[in-house]
């Protein structure tokens, strides 16, 4: 008898499946930020050769609310901070910029996981740098990445 070629010691083959309902990811998952979708990639990389050319010793970085967040917005979304400054002062100082109470959270993600408070920017910086020379971080008052 001819076995189906479908199965294995009779399991079928478990089929890849996109978590999501309707097979697309939310929009808060979109890798790009409204900065990356409102200035070229060209001026983009420009500003951030620039930028490391002058301030080697500095992490340029871009800072965005998440899309569905209803944290605070900031005033700026651009930054400039030294190397030896950990994830966790960043949130420090951004939180003290969005004039957030120190009962609420504030969660920062890179490419939509939590880095740890501990990681230096630079170690970050090097791990999650775009092709344009910046470091892209969302924040949010909820962790709507989840877990």
């Amino acid at each position: 008898m001819a076995e189906d070629m479908s199965t294995t010691s009779g399991l079928r083959a478990k089929e890849k499946k996109s978590p999501w309902r309707d097979g697309r990811r939310p929009r808060e998952f979109e890798m790009s930020s409204q900065y990356q979708r409102s200035v070229p990639l060209e001026v983009r990389r420009a500003e951030g050769e620039r930028v490391r050319a002058k301030h080697p010793d500095k992490i340029p970085i871009i800072v965005e609310r998440a899309a569905r967040s209803r944290a605070p917005e900031l005033d700026k979304k651009k930054y400039l901070v030294p190397s030896d400054l950990t994830v966790g002062q960043l949130c420090f100082l951004i939180r003290q910029r969005v004039s957030m109470r120190p009962e609420e959270a504030l969660f920062f993600f890179v490419k939509n996981s939590l880095p740890p408070s501990s990681s230096p920017l630079s170690a970050v910086y090097e791990e999650h740098h775009e092709e344009d020379l910046f470091l892209y971080m969302t924040y949010s008052n909820e962790s709507v990445y989840g877990a």
